[in-house]
Protein backbone atom coordinates (compact mmCIF):
# COMPACT_ATOMS: atom_id res chain seq x y z
CA UNK A 1 0.00 0.00 0.00
CA UNK A 2 2.76 2.40 1.20
CA UNK A 3 4.83 1.41 -2.52
CA UNK A 4 1.39 2.39 -4.14
CA UNK A 5 0.70 5.59 -2.32
CA UNK A 6 4.21 6.68 -3.40
CA UNK A 7 3.89 5.45 -7.30
CA UNK A 8 0.52 7.23 -7.19
CA UNK A 9 1.94 10.55 -5.84
CA UNK A 10 4.79 10.47 -8.41
CA UNK A 11 2.19 9.96 -10.97
CA UNK A 12 0.21 12.58 -10.36
CA UNK A 13 3.21 15.20 -9.87
CA UNK A 14 4.28 13.70 -13.33
CA UNK A 15 0.94 14.55 -14.47
CA UNK A 16 1.10 17.79 -12.92
CA UNK A 17 4.22 19.58 -14.16
CA UNK A 18 3.88 18.03 -17.78
CA UNK A 19 3.27 20.90 -20.64
CA UNK A 20 2.26 19.82 -23.83
CA UNK A 21 4.58 23.05 -25.47
CA UNK A 22 6.30 25.78 -24.37
CA UNK A 23 4.19 28.63 -24.16
CA UNK A 24 2.05 26.19 -21.52
CA UNK A 25 4.94 25.77 -19.28
CA UNK A 26 5.45 29.51 -19.29
CA UNK A 27 2.11 29.47 -18.34
CA UNK A 28 2.06 27.03 -15.92
CA UNK A 29 4.45 29.73 -13.96
CA UNK A 30 2.07 31.44 -11.99
CA UNK A 31 4.20 34.52 -11.44
CA UNK A 32 3.74 35.45 -14.92
CA UNK A 33 0.45 36.33 -16.74
CA UNK A 34 -0.44 36.10 -20.26
CA UNK A 35 0.88 39.17 -21.89
CA UNK A 36 3.86 38.52 -20.17
CA UNK A 37 4.36 35.47 -21.89
CA UNK A 38 3.95 36.81 -24.96
CA UNK A 39 6.45 39.72 -24.89
CA UNK A 40 8.61 37.86 -23.56
CA UNK A 41 8.13 34.76 -26.52
CA UNK A 42 8.24 37.95 -28.95
CA UNK A 43 11.35 39.15 -27.87
CA UNK A 44 13.26 35.47 -28.06
CA UNK A 45 12.14 35.48 -31.20
CA UNK A 46 13.56 38.71 -32.63
CA UNK A 47 9.62 40.41 -32.86
CA UNK A 48 8.83 43.66 -32.11
CA UNK A 49 6.22 44.62 -29.33
CA UNK A 50 3.86 45.39 -32.48
CA UNK A 51 4.43 42.01 -33.53
CA UNK A 52 6.42 42.78 -36.52
CA UNK A 53 9.51 41.51 -37.69
CA UNK A 54 12.48 43.48 -35.43
CA UNK A 55 14.94 44.72 -37.93
CA UNK A 56 13.66 46.19 -41.48
CA UNK A 57 17.40 46.69 -42.73
CA UNK A 58 18.17 43.01 -42.68
CA UNK A 59 14.28 41.80 -43.04
CA UNK A 60 15.07 38.62 -44.47
CA UNK A 61 18.01 37.62 -41.83
CA UNK A 62 15.69 38.56 -39.01
CA UNK A 63 12.91 36.28 -40.81
CA UNK A 64 15.17 33.41 -40.79
CA UNK A 65 15.63 33.73 -37.22
CA UNK A 66 11.76 33.77 -36.51
CA UNK A 67 10.69 31.12 -38.65
CA UNK A 68 13.72 28.69 -37.09
CA UNK A 69 12.19 29.57 -33.31
CA UNK A 70 15.16 29.97 -32.16
CA UNK A 71 15.42 31.76 -28.80
CA UNK A 72 18.51 34.37 -30.50
CA UNK A 73 16.50 37.98 -29.91
CA UNK A 74 16.59 40.48 -32.16
CA UNK A 75 20.67 41.00 -33.13
CA UNK A 76 21.77 37.19 -31.85
CA UNK A 77 22.28 35.84 -34.94
CA UNK A 78 24.90 38.52 -35.64
CA UNK A 79 26.62 37.88 -32.58
CA UNK A 80 27.49 34.17 -33.93
CA UNK A 81 28.35 35.29 -37.15
CA UNK A 82 30.79 37.53 -35.72
CA UNK A 83 32.12 34.83 -33.65
CA UNK A 84 32.76 32.18 -36.21
CA UNK A 85 34.41 34.98 -38.80
CA UNK A 86 36.91 35.63 -35.70
CA UNK A 87 37.17 32.25 -35.43
CA UNK A 88 37.39 30.68 -38.74
CA UNK A 89 39.64 33.74 -40.03
CA UNK A 90 42.51 33.82 -37.70
CA UNK A 91 42.70 29.67 -37.30
CA UNK A 92 42.82 28.94 -41.20
CA UNK A 93 45.16 31.61 -41.28
CA UNK A 94 47.69 30.41 -38.69
CA UNK A 95 47.61 26.79 -40.07
CA UNK A 96 47.87 27.56 -44.20
CA UNK A 97 49.76 30.49 -43.72
CA UNK A 98 47.89 32.55 -46.36
CA UNK A 99 45.45 35.95 -46.56
CA UNK A 100 43.67 34.07 -49.00
CA UNK A 101 42.44 31.07 -46.75
CA UNK A 102 41.89 33.57 -43.73
CA UNK A 103 39.85 35.65 -45.94
CA UNK A 104 37.88 32.76 -46.73
CA UNK A 105 37.13 31.74 -43.13
CA UNK A 106 36.03 35.14 -42.71
CA UNK A 107 33.73 34.65 -45.03
CA UNK A 108 32.52 31.10 -44.06
CA UNK A 109 32.17 32.63 -40.56
CA UNK A 110 29.74 35.05 -41.56
CA UNK A 111 27.87 32.58 -43.55
CA UNK A 112 27.78 28.95 -41.99
CA UNK A 113 25.83 30.63 -38.57
CA UNK A 114 22.99 31.69 -41.89
CA UNK A 115 23.04 28.35 -43.51
CA UNK A 116 22.39 26.60 -39.65
CA UNK A 117 19.50 29.33 -39.37
CA UNK A 118 17.80 28.26 -42.93
CA UNK A 119 18.00 24.37 -42.25
CA UNK A 120 16.65 24.89 -38.78
CA UNK A 121 13.65 26.93 -39.79
CA UNK A 122 13.41 24.19 -42.63
CA UNK A 123 12.85 21.72 -40.07
CA UNK A 124 10.53 23.69 -37.69
CA UNK A 125 8.58 24.88 -40.75
CA UNK A 126 8.18 20.96 -42.25
CA UNK A 127 7.00 19.78 -38.14
CA UNK A 128 4.60 22.67 -38.51
CA UNK A 129 2.71 21.85 -41.55
CA UNK A 130 2.85 18.25 -40.38
CA UNK A 131 0.71 18.96 -37.97
CA UNK A 132 -1.34 22.11 -39.49
CA UNK A 133 -4.06 19.30 -40.60
CA UNK A 134 -4.85 18.02 -37.03
CA UNK A 135 -4.59 21.55 -36.15
CA UNK A 136 -7.28 22.82 -38.28
CA UNK A 137 -9.48 20.01 -37.41
CA UNK A 138 -9.12 20.34 -33.94
CA UNK A 139 -10.37 24.12 -34.53
CA UNK A 140 -13.62 22.29 -36.89
CA UNK A 141 -14.41 20.24 -33.79
CA UNK A 142 -14.64 23.08 -31.82
CA UNK A 143 -16.62 25.43 -33.78
CA UNK A 144 -19.19 22.42 -34.27
CA UNK A 145 -19.59 22.44 -30.45
CA UNK A 146 -20.92 26.27 -30.51
CA UNK A 147 -16.79 27.65 -29.68
CA UNK A 148 -15.90 31.08 -31.08
CA UNK A 149 -13.02 30.91 -33.10
CA UNK A 150 -10.28 32.62 -30.43
CA UNK A 151 -12.06 30.03 -28.33
CA UNK A 152 -11.02 27.39 -30.93
CA UNK A 153 -7.16 28.58 -31.31
CA UNK A 154 -6.69 28.69 -27.65
CA UNK A 155 -7.84 25.28 -27.76
CA UNK A 156 -5.27 23.75 -30.17
CA UNK A 157 -2.60 25.91 -28.39
CA UNK A 158 -3.05 24.11 -25.04
CA UNK A 159 -3.46 21.26 -26.81
CA UNK A 160 -1.04 20.17 -29.65
CA UNK A 161 2.89 20.24 -28.72
CA UNK A 162 5.63 22.63 -30.29
CA UNK A 163 5.76 24.13 -33.34
CA UNK A 164 2.46 24.58 -33.78
CA UNK A 165 1.13 24.40 -30.21
CA UNK A 166 3.20 27.86 -29.28
CA UNK A 167 2.70 29.21 -32.45
CA UNK A 168 -1.49 29.18 -32.33
CA UNK A 169 -1.11 29.97 -29.05
CA UNK A 170 0.39 33.71 -29.67
CA UNK A 171 -1.95 33.99 -32.13
CA UNK A 172 -5.13 33.67 -29.06
CA UNK A 173 -2.70 35.97 -27.26
CA UNK A 174 -3.03 38.53 -29.86
CA UNK A 175 -6.43 38.08 -30.44
CA UNK A 176 -6.91 38.41 -26.73
CA UNK A 177 -4.82 41.66 -26.70
CA UNK A 178 -7.37 43.54 -29.37
CA UNK A 179 -5.90 42.32 -32.58
CA UNK A 180 -7.58 41.72 -35.49
CA UNK A 181 -8.39 37.45 -36.65
CA UNK A 182 -7.31 37.70 -40.21
CA UNK A 183 -3.79 39.88 -39.19
CA UNK A 184 -3.15 37.39 -36.11
CA UNK A 185 -3.48 35.12 -38.47
CA UNK A 186 -1.62 36.28 -41.66
CA UNK A 187 1.68 36.96 -38.62
CA UNK A 188 1.29 33.22 -37.94
CA UNK A 189 1.99 32.32 -41.90
CA UNK A 190 4.66 34.44 -41.53
CA UNK A 191 6.66 33.31 -38.76
CA UNK A 192 6.35 29.67 -40.74
CA UNK A 193 6.90 30.27 -43.91
CA UNK A 194 5.31 27.86 -45.84
CA UNK A 195 2.80 27.65 -48.84
CA UNK A 196 -0.03 26.09 -46.88
CA UNK A 197 -0.10 28.33 -43.83
CA UNK A 198 -0.33 31.48 -46.14
CA UNK A 199 -3.48 28.87 -47.90
CA UNK A 200 -4.75 28.81 -44.24
CA UNK A 201 -4.13 32.97 -43.46
CA UNK A 202 -6.51 33.13 -47.12
CA UNK A 203 -8.87 30.89 -46.24
CA UNK A 204 -9.71 33.32 -43.46
CA UNK A 205 -9.35 36.46 -44.74
CA UNK A 206 -11.67 35.10 -47.48
CA UNK A 207 -14.41 33.77 -44.80
CA UNK A 208 -14.19 37.35 -42.88
CA UNK A 209 -14.35 39.15 -46.48
CA UNK A 210 -17.40 37.17 -48.05
CA UNK A 211 -18.51 34.93 -44.78
CA UNK A 212 -19.50 31.72 -45.61
CA UNK A 213 -19.30 28.28 -42.96
CA UNK A 214 -15.85 28.71 -41.51
CA UNK A 215 -16.24 25.36 -39.80
CA UNK A 216 -16.63 23.64 -44.25
CA UNK A 217 -14.07 25.76 -45.14
CA UNK A 218 -11.19 24.78 -42.62
CA UNK A 219 -12.45 21.29 -42.98
CA UNK A 220 -12.10 21.86 -47.01
CA UNK A 221 -8.58 23.56 -46.09
CA UNK A 222 -7.65 20.52 -44.00
CA UNK A 223 -8.20 17.97 -46.73
CA UNK A 224 -6.55 20.12 -49.14
CA UNK A 225 -3.62 20.07 -47.25
CA UNK A 226 -3.25 16.55 -46.35
CA UNK A 227 -3.49 15.57 -50.63
CA UNK A 228 -0.41 18.41 -50.63
CA UNK A 229 1.31 16.38 -48.39
CA UNK A 230 0.50 12.82 -49.13
CA UNK A 231 1.70 14.48 -53.16
CA UNK A 232 5.05 15.82 -51.49
CA UNK A 233 5.88 12.40 -50.05
CA UNK A 234 4.94 10.30 -53.33
CA UNK A 235 7.22 12.83 -55.20
CA UNK A 236 10.23 12.66 -52.14
CA UNK A 237 9.42 8.61 -53.31
CA UNK A 238 9.75 8.71 -56.90
CA UNK A 239 12.84 11.05 -56.92
CA UNK A 240 14.58 9.08 -54.27
CA UNK A 241 16.55 7.27 -56.73
CA UNK A 242 17.93 10.85 -58.22
CA UNK A 243 18.59 12.02 -54.94
CA UNK A 244 20.49 9.01 -54.03
CA UNK A 245 22.25 9.07 -57.06
CA UNK A 246 23.13 12.99 -56.74
CA UNK A 247 24.76 12.06 -53.31
CA UNK A 248 27.06 9.18 -54.38
CA UNK A 249 27.91 11.34 -57.27
CA UNK A 250 29.19 14.14 -54.72
CA UNK A 251 30.70 11.61 -52.07
CA UNK A 252 32.26 9.36 -54.28
CA UNK A 253 35.18 11.64 -55.17
CA UNK A 254 35.69 13.20 -52.12
CA UNK A 255 36.00 9.92 -50.25
CA UNK A 256 38.37 8.98 -53.26
CA UNK A 257 40.47 11.71 -52.25
CA UNK A 258 40.42 11.30 -48.70
CA UNK A 259 41.36 7.55 -48.77
CA UNK A 260 43.90 8.08 -51.14
CA UNK A 261 45.53 10.43 -48.78
CA UNK A 262 44.86 7.92 -45.87
CA UNK A 263 46.46 5.14 -47.16
CA UNK A 264 49.20 6.74 -49.54
CA UNK A 265 50.00 10.64 -47.86
CA UNK A 266 52.86 10.67 -50.74
CA UNK A 267 50.44 10.04 -53.77
CA UNK A 268 49.61 13.73 -54.38
CA UNK A 269 52.83 15.43 -52.16
CA UNK A 270 54.95 16.21 -55.34
CA UNK A 271 52.15 17.61 -57.42
CA UNK A 272 50.10 19.50 -54.28
CA UNK A 273 51.50 22.97 -55.03
CA UNK A 274 51.50 22.85 -58.93
CA UNK A 275 49.14 25.65 -60.27
CA UNK A 276 47.98 23.67 -63.07
CA UNK A 277 46.67 21.05 -60.39
CA UNK A 278 45.45 23.73 -57.81
CA UNK A 279 43.10 25.24 -60.98
CA UNK A 280 42.50 21.63 -61.96
CA UNK A 281 40.90 21.28 -58.42
CA UNK A 282 38.79 24.57 -58.89
CA UNK A 283 37.60 23.48 -61.57
CA UNK A 284 36.34 19.92 -60.76
CA UNK A 285 34.57 21.64 -57.61
CA UNK A 286 32.60 24.20 -59.90
CA UNK A 287 31.77 21.37 -62.42
CA UNK A 288 30.29 19.65 -59.59
CA UNK A 289 28.50 22.82 -58.15
CA UNK A 290 26.69 23.11 -61.74
CA UNK A 291 25.92 19.45 -61.84
CA UNK A 292 24.59 19.68 -58.67
CA UNK A 293 22.18 22.54 -59.62
CA UNK A 294 21.15 20.58 -62.95
CA UNK A 295 20.28 17.60 -60.60
CA UNK A 296 18.30 19.62 -58.51
CA UNK A 297 15.73 21.68 -60.52
CA UNK A 298 15.94 17.57 -62.02
CA UNK A 299 14.18 15.93 -58.72
CA UNK A 300 12.73 19.25 -56.89
CA UNK A 301 9.41 19.65 -57.85
CA UNK A 302 7.05 22.65 -56.39
CA UNK A 303 3.47 21.96 -55.39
Amino acid sequence: MGLQAVMGLGRQASIKVKAVNARMKHISDETVNQATVLEQMRKDRGIRDDANFASKLTYRINRLVVQSGLKLGAFGIYKYMLIAAVILGPTLFIVKESALWGAGGLIAGFILPLISIRMAAKRRSARAVAQLPEALDVIVRSLGAGHPVPVAMALVAKEMPDPIGSEFGMVSDEIAFGSQLTNAVQRLAERIGHADFDLFAAMIRLQERTGGNLAQLLRANSNTIRGRQKMRLKIKAASAEGRTSAMILNLAPIAVFLLVNLLSPDFYGSISDNPLVIKTFIGVTIWMAIGNLFMRKLINFKI
